[in-house]
C-alpha cells in the first residue's frame, strides 16, 4: 500500500524508509524494564513512547535516566534521530535534540545525506499516521513491527523539494515551541510568585511596583523595584490554632466555600443524536483538565443535550479540577463559557482577584488531593471535600495587588495558546496539500509567511500595551 499517493504525486518517487535511511529498533534486553537497577542515580535520558506522543516535534528532556548499568543493556541515539513508535502508540514521531536512550518499542530512523531529513519523514508519518493505525485496527495489541515500517512505501518528492517542505511546516511548528517555552516561564515564574507571598509568606511589604515586559524574542522578564518581603523584614507572625501553623497578623483562615461557588456538570445520553449533532455549547470531560488552561473544546453538545441531562453552562473564567480518574485532582482554567461532563467540579470566584489566588492554591494541593480521594478503583474526590478546603486568605490590598501582578503572565499565556491554535490549524490544512502535491510550496511559503509576519504584529502590539 502507498500512504500517501494521489493523482497529484504520481511523477514522485516510489521510496520506502530503508531507501532513505538506516532503520533500527530500540533496545531494552533488561527484564523487568521497570527494575530499579536500571535507574538508581540515573542521568543517562530515556525516551518512551508517551514522550514521543507528547512532544510536538522535538524531544529535550526525558522523564527517566538509565544509570551505566541501564545504558549497558539499551544503546545511545544521536541528536537529530527521528523516533517511531511501533507499541502503544502507533507511528508517532518525534526528533531527539539530544543524545538518548529509548526501547525496543521504538523504532529509529537516521537519514542519508542527500536522500531525505528527519524533518521530512516526521511530517510524513504526521501526515498517514491515521492510516498507519486504521489499517492494523482488530490485531491483538494493535502493534505494528520493524518489517511493517520498512515494508511501507511512499511517493517522495526530489530532496530539495523535500527541504523546503520541511521548512514551511517546521517554520510554524518552531513558532509554537517558542510559545510552549515562554509559556513554561511564565507560568512557573507566576507559580514562584504565589510560593513567596503566600506560601513562604514573603510577599512585598513595601509595595511599589511589579511589571512584567519581553525580552528577546518575547521572552519573559520580571522587575520588582521598591519590594521587601514580610516574613524576611520581621513581619508579625502568629499562631493559628485551626492550621498549626504560623500565618501573617491579620491574615484568616476561610474554606473554599466562602469565596467561590461550586458546580458539577453531567452527560447527555449517547443514544440521543439530537444531543450532540450540530452541536455548538463547549463540553469538556475530565481529560481535558491535564492541561492548565483550556481555550476550545472538540466536543460540543445542543442546546437540548444542555437543557435534558444535568449539564450545566460555566462562565468563561472558571476553574475545573478533575474528580474522578486518572486526572483527578488536576486544575485547569476555562478562556470560554463551557458545559462539563460529572467528573469535573468547577470552582467560580466571588470575586475576579481570588480567580487566580484560588488556582495556583489548588496546584500546590494536587498530592494533598490526590490522598483525599476515597481510594476507589476510579480515585474520586467530591464537591463536599473540595469545598472544605481552607485558605490562608490576605487583607484585599495584598489580594489586589497579587491579582494585579499576575494578571499580565495569565493574559499572556492566553495569547500564545491562542497563536498556537492558529498556527496549528495552519499547519494541519497545509500538511496533506504539500504531502500528497495539491499545493506548490511557494504558495505555502506565501501562507505562511504572511500568518507569522501577523504573530510578530501582534506581539509588537502587546509589547506596547
Amino acid at each position: 500500500m502507498i500512504f500517501n499517493e494521489s493523482d497529484l504525486n504520481k511523477h514522485w518517487g516510489l521510496k520506502s524508509l530503508e531507501d532513505l535511511g538506516i532503520v533500527q529498533r530500540g533496545k531494552s534486553k533488561h527484564r523487568p524494564r521497570n527494575d530499579s537497577r536500571l535507574f538508581e542515580n540515573g542521568t543517562i535520558p530515556l525516551v518512551q513512547t508517551g514522550d514521543i506522543k507528547a512532544a510536538n516535534l522535538f524531544i529535550y528532556e526525558a522523564n527517566e535516566f538509565y544509570n551505566e548499568f541501564g545504558l549497558h543493556q539499551s544503546k545511545l541515539w544521536d541528536e537529530g534521530t527521528l523516533c517511531i513508535t511501533i507499541a502503544a502508540n502507533i507511528a508517532e514521531t518525534a526528533i531527539l535534540k539530544r543524545r538518548m536512550c529509548f526501547p525496543d518499542s521504538i523504532v529509529g530512523f537516521i537519514p542519508y545525506k542527500g536522500k531525505t531529513t528527519s524533518l521530512y519523514i516526521h511530517y510524513l508519518f504526521t501526515y498517514i499516521r491515521y492510516r498507519i493505525q486504521n489499517s492494523i485496527q482488530g490485531s491483538i495489541q494493535d502493534n505494528i513491527n520493524i518489517d511493517y515500517l520498512t515494508k511501507l512505501k511512499f511517493r517522495i518528492p526530489e530532496f530539495a523539494v523535500q527541504q523546503k517542505i520541511a521548512k514551511v511546516l517546521s517554520d510554524l511548528d518552531a513558532k509554537i515551541e517558542l510559545n510552549n517555552r515562554i509559556n513554561s516561564e511564565l507560568e512557573a515564574m507566576a507559580k514562584l510568585m504565589y510560593e513567596y507571598w503566600f506560601v513562604q509568606f514573603d510577599f512585598p511589604f513595601n509595595f511599589a511596583s511589579t511589571s512584567l515586559s519581553t525580552g528577546a524574542q518575547g521572552r519573559p522578564d520580571v522587575t520588582l523595584s521598591g519590594v521587601e518581603g514580610y516574613k524576611s523584614s520581621g513581619g508579625k507572625m502568629v499562631w493559628n490554632k485551626e492550621l498549626k501553623r504560623e500565618i501573617p497578623e491579620g491574615w484568616e483562615v476561610k474554606t473554599l466555600r466562602k469565596i467561590a461557588k461550586t458546580g458539577s456538570g453531567g452527560t447527555p445520553l449517547s443514544n440521543k443524536r439530537e444531543y450532540y449533532e450540530n452541536g455548538n455549547i463547549p463540553w469538556i470531560n475530565s481529560g481535558e483538565v491535564n492541561n492548565p488552561f483550556i481555550i476550545s473544546s472538540e466536543k460540543k453538545i445542543t442546546k437540548a443535550g444542555l437543557e435534558n441531562s444535568s449539564a450545566k453552562l460555566f462562565p468563561k473564567g472558571t476553574i475545573l479540577m478533575a474528580m474522578y480518574g486518572a486526572t483527578a485532582g488536576k486544575v485547569s482554567l476555562i478562556d470560554f463559557e463551557a458545559s462539563t461532563n460529572q467528573a469535573i467540579c468547577a470552582i467560580m470566584p466571588n470575586q475576579d482577584v481570588y480567580r487566580y489566588f484560588i488556582k495556583f492554591k489548588l496546584e500546590t494541593l494536587y498530592e494533598f488531593l490526590v490522598n483525599l480521594s476515597s481510594g476507589s478503583a476510579r480515585d474520586n474526590l467530591s464537591q463536599e471535600k473540595i469545598r472544605e478546603l481552607k485558605f490562608v486568605l490576605p487583607d484585599s490590598q495584598i489580594l489586589d495587588n497579587f491579582h494585579k501582578t499576575i494578571s499580565p503572565f495569565m493574559a499572556k499565556i492566553l495569547k500564545n495558546l491562542k497563536q498556537n491554535q492558529e498556527l496549528s490549524t495552519l499547519r494541519d490544512w497545509l500538511l496533506p496539500m504539500l504531502m500528497n502535491g495539491q499545493v506548490s510550496v511557494a504558495d505555502a511559503e506565501e501562507r505562511v509567511e504572511e500568518e507569522l509576519g501577523m504573530v510578530a504584529e501582534r506581539r509588537e502590539s502587546y509589547k506596547k500595551e
